[in-house]
């Protein structure tokens, strides 16, 4: 199934959004869930996605058409194909931060040729 660049980031905001939430519940046998509002309110507090209130709506409109994600008492839950699609996500954007890292830290071995902009 494909989805479009916003709705991979949002499911892969939520994914985060969920651990964030239930990091300091690991040892408790309790797991925070979030209404599909205030999930909203805080991606359009974060600024960082580039979408209206309504379209944020209707993407998660359409994922839960996709079968990704669903609702249990008006709050969002993965399903088992969202939490697949979620990881598929989650390993590509790890390959990215690795490659950012790698170049953070490491220095070329050879020399580079060095050229004086005119």
């Amino acid at each position: 199934m494909k989805l479009t660049k916003a709705q991979r980031l949002i499911l892969y905001a939520l994914g985060h959004f969920y651990t964030a939430l239930n990091q300091p519940l690991v040892e408790k046998p309790v797991q925070v869930r979030t209404s599909k509002i205030a999930f909203i309110e805080h991606l359009l507090a974060a600024k960082i996605v580039a979408k209206q209130e309504r379209a944020l709506y209707k993407n998660l409109e359409t994922l839960e058409q996709k079968k990704l994600i669903s609702y249990e008492n008006r709050m969002i839950m993965f399903t088992e194909s969202g939490l697949k699609e979620l990881e598929k996500i989650n390993k590509e954007v790890r390959q990215f931060i690795s490659l950012e890292r790698y170049f953070e830290q490491e220095k070329p071995k050879r020399k580079l040729q060095t050229m004086i902009r005119s």
